[in-house]
């Protein structure tokens, strides 16, 4: 299913506003790491908003998550003051591990694998 140009703009929305607040709120850099907002996807009915964050060298993943996940409720409380002329409501947010760049790095080594392997053969 694709999504419609209104949930398009309003999950652009959400990923601008939110990197700032996940810069203020110290988020970005964090136990020697980054995190990134991702991407943003919203339901149809613009009423739940997922949000899929890069990790970059952060220690702990799943406890970053779990950080994050516990001021969910005062990310939301600030997303909606700075959208509330823009937004009729303010979608409950959801917060995943994108681990997009772990599935490349993995699916590269096993191409520099089979490159060797074949290499090997000849």
């Amino acid at each position: 299913m694709t999504e419609g140009k209104r949930q398009k703009q309003v999950a652009g929305v959400i990923n601008h506003e939110l990197n700032d607040i996940f810069l203020r709120m110290g988020f970005n850099m964090s136990d020697g790491g980054m995190i990134s907002i991702s991407s943003v996807k919203i339901t149809p009915d613009l009423y739940e908003a997922r949000i899929y964050l890069s990790f970059f060298q952060v220690k702990d993943n799943e406890a970053m998550l779990k950080r994050i996940q516990e001021r969910s409720k005062d990310i939301r409380k600030e997303l909606g003051i700075r959208v509330r002329h823009q937004l009729r409501s303010i979608p409950e947010l959801t917060f995943y591990i994108d681990d997009t760049l772990d599935y490349v790095f993995k699916m590269e080594e096993l191409l520099k694998q089979v490159r060797g392997e074949s290499t090997d053969k000849t």
